[in-house]
């Protein structure tokens, strides 16, 4: 089965959260759905300190990890850049729900991609059970 123009744009953008370059992927993203890009920052949020490790904060734009490692996880930068995303349309949020089905959709993207780049020829790159 061939890859989509918009699973390659997904694989992509979690390749380069993966390869460091998160601020790169939110500017592409961004780009991509004619937003101004959130900025990101390492930091807490006061009553969120220990139970997010991210978080999006819709007045400043900004995205706070928890640490620099959150940096670099795509799921939780996905997940927060929905929540930007939902706020530059107006005052509907999104739930978490659907911010973990954003990100979940961009992480199941790249696995496909790199699955299908990393099959032998002739395979469908699924396991053999015996």
């Amino acid at each position: 089965m061939a890859t989509t123009p918009d699973e390659m744009m997904q694989a992509k953008i979690v390749h380069m959260i993966l390869t460091k370059r998160t601020e790169q992927a939110l500017q592409a993203l961004s780009s991509f759905y004619h937003v101004k890009p959130p900025e990101i920052a390492v930091g807490t949020v006061k009553g969120k300190r220990r139970t997010a490790y991210a978080v999006y904060v819709p007045k400043e734009r900004k995205i706070y990890a928890m640490d620099s490692d959150i940096f670099y996880n795509p799921f939780v930068i996905l997940h927060e850049f929905y929540h930007h995303l939902r706020t530059q349309g107006g005052p509907q949020r999104g739930t978490e729900r659907h911010a973990n089905l954003y990100a979940k959709g961009f992480i199941d993207s790249y696995r496909s991609v790199v699955g299908k780049m990393t099959a032998p020829a002739g395979t469908s790159g699924k396991p053999i059970e015996d």
